[in-house]
């Protein structure tokens, strides 16, 4: 005897990727590419959900431009919509120290410093992030999740 087929939600996964050079117009491109690409997802621009990920495209893309740089090498952006969140990657190539120190490991900076905020909105905007070694070496993705409220 064979119990009845149940039937499974249909799922909808997502998926963007672009290299992009590490460069600041890299990084503005980034950006750019990620808003438009959730906007053609059905998360338009200006919901809460499109300007947290664009904030931390920003902050991410950023980061691997001014931290992550290898002369001749790219970043990659990948972004993804499984289920209800919106999923950030940002790897480098960067081989060495320093590395974002991960969610538990952020700091928050002194009121007169010139730096040290990004992570913390990172932090601040996503529902959950992390720090991976990039595979195959060397070098290292933050990924960073947003969640989708319905309607956002």
């Amino acid at each position: 005897m064979t119990a009845p087929a149940t039937p499974q939600p249909t799922v909808t996964v997502r998926v963007f990727a672009q290299r992009l050079s590490a460069t600041p117009r890299g990084a503005r491109l980034a950006r750019h590419l990620a808003v438009g690409r959730l906007h053609t997802w059905g998360i338009p621009h200006g919901s809460d959900a499109s300007d947290a990920v664009a904030l931390i495209v920003a902050e991410l893309a950023a980061n691997a431009v001014t931290h992550g740089r290898v002369p001749g090498r790219d970043f990659e952006l990948r972004l993804s919509v499984v289920g209800g969140s919106v999923r950030v990657e940002v790897t480098d190539t960067h081989s060495g120290p320093p590395s974002p120190p991960g969610p538990r490991g952020v700091a928050r900076p002194g009121s007169l410093d010139e730096h040290g905020r990004g992570l913390v909105l990172v932090a601040a905007l996503a529902d959950r992030w992390e720090v991976l070694e990039r595979k195959p070496a060397p070098g290292k993705t933050v990924r960073a999740e947003v969640g989708l409220l319905p309607g956002s």
